[in-house]
């Protein structure tokens, strides 16, 4: 069944994300054109007809029908990408003052890369504003990256992962998160990466195979066989489903979770993995009630949802807003943006190598569920997150030496530039062409592959 407010939020989060990132990167072209004197014939705000709008100088600033993404039009911007007519008059364009092919090749350049370079400085301010006016923080927080419990028989387990193992490094990565952690799982399916971790005081060097299925969409950690421990303190219980074994073993709402069969879980995912794990088996409950801890009880969970569940509602981990000064607010977000920059990197990296299927690449309908989901949670840090994540893409993808892109475009007036001479007109255009060609194939695959994935995870 299809749930309409939902996909109605996911619509608009992503016309809005869509559209806030490309306008931003048209308007670093637009403001580097205007200071090296190019005409700025159109700056607008979306495509299609012309809504309404205003004319200023040279420039029409118009909102248009279509309100995804927008552009701006130079003055002989089509002839550098020989997108007119065969035997337009570059001579003839080039006399003109305005025009682009009038500027020297270095300006033309700059005003290429500052469009995926005002992407970098949306994700960076992005950022800074997170961090310096909201920076959620859950109220007891786990410094380390500290596994609370490892799945019997999964592949964290043959690697020989323990509950209570601080992971100090990870593949590539030194001192990571856990979001960083989950990143480098699914970059490695199927792949071994080695791990490094401090047990008891010791230093261990393993070496865990990532399972194939890192490749999905919901691919997490217990997948891997991992339940990361993300908060201290034992479980609340927020509310018991009447008839369920919860109730029926004497649970109540305000309860708190101090240890399941004697290990002592935090989250209440863990619990889930580890009454999967058990397949429906008994377990001891020992439950805190009013700061009293009373006798272990016993409960038999039951299969629903395509688990096995107790039949309460855990309290949501409760978050404190902890603002941090400017400085380190500007540190946090340039580690912030440093890491998402090379991760995509390295993700286009692993492409070119084959480490990473192309399968696992999100399209419009993959970043649109994205935009939807993040817009209906309460936090804060997955708006400010994805959004400052979809720009950096941006402006990094841009940035590759495909025709069509600005990196195409920097790289053709680079080669011009060793030369000393333009490229041919002839030789340009059947650049463009086949670049076109390559780019709308290649979106077609990956909105195919949006819808393919879409399918599959709802399928009954």
């Amino acid at each position: 069944m299809i749930d309409f407010h939902h996909l109605f939020v996911t619509i608009v989060a992503f016309i809005v994300l869509i559209g806030v990132m490309v306008v931003v990167h048209e308007f670093g072209h637009f403001v580097v054109a205007k200071l090296c004197g190019v005409r700025v014939e159109a700056f607008s705000f979306g495509f299609g007809p012309r809504l309404f709008g205003y004319k200023y100088g040279d420039t029409d600033y118009k909102v248009c029908l279509l309100p995804l993404g927008g552009f701006v039009k130079m003055t002989g911007e089509a002839a550098e990408q020989n997108l007119e007519a065969p035997g337009a008059d570059s001579v003839e364009l080039a006399d003109d003052p305005g025009n682009l092919l009038a500027h020297p090749r270095w300006q033309r350049m700059l005003i290429g890369v500052a469009g995926p370079f005002a992407n970098f400085v949306l994700a960076f301010v992005l950022m800074v504003f997170y961090f310096h006016f909201i920076n959620e923080v859950p109220s007891v927080e786990v410094k380390t990256t500290t596994v609370e419990w490892v799945v019997p028989g999964s592949a964290a387990a043959q690697a020989g992962l323990e509950a209570g193992d601080v992971v100090l490094h990870f593949d590539t990565a030194d001192k990571p998160d856990w979001e960083m952690v989950l990143e480098r799982l699914e970059l490695n399916a199927n792949q071994a990466v080695p791990v490094i971790v401090e047990r008891g005081g010791e230093t261990l060097s393993l070496t865990l195979r990532v399972p194939a299925e890192a490749k999905s969409d919901d691919f997490y950690f217990s997948d891997a066989g991992i339940l990361p421990e993300f908060v201290s303190g034992p479980i609340d219980v927020h509310e018991v489903v009447p008839g369920t074994p919860a109730e029926q073993a004497g649970i109540r709402a305000g309860d708190a979770i101090q240890s399941v069969d004697g290990h002592a879980f935090h989250f209440v995912g863990t619990f889930q993995a580890y009454m999967k794990a058990g397949q429906g088996k008994p377990i001891s409950v020992v439950l805190l009630r009013n700061g009293v801890t009373l006798p272990p009880v016993a409960a038999t969970p039951a299969k629903a949802d395509g688990g096995w569940r107790l039949g309460f509602v855990a309290a949501a981990i409760p978050l404190r807003y902890e603002p941090l000064p400017l400085n380190k607010a500007v540190a946090k977000s340039t580690a912030f943006c440093s890491d998402r920059s090379f991760l995509i990197v390295d993700v286009l990296g692993r492409l070119f190598t084959r480490k990473v299927s192309v399968n696992q690449l999100q399209g419009p309908v993959g970043i649109a569920r994205m935009a939807g989901d993040a817009a209906e949670t309460k936090d804060w840090v997955s708006k400010f997150g994805l959004a400052a994540a979809i720009s950096l893409n941006l402006g990094i993808i841009n940035l590759l030496p495909f025709p069509i892109l600005d990196g195409g475009m920097i790289f053709i007036l680079l080669i011009e530039s060793v030369r000393r001479r333009d490229i041919s007109i002839e030789v340009k255009e059947r650049i463009y062409q086949a670049a076109f060609v390559v780019i709308v194939a290649f979106f077609a695959f990956v909105i195919f592959n949006d819808v393919s994935k879409m399918f599959t995870h709802f399928k009954p």
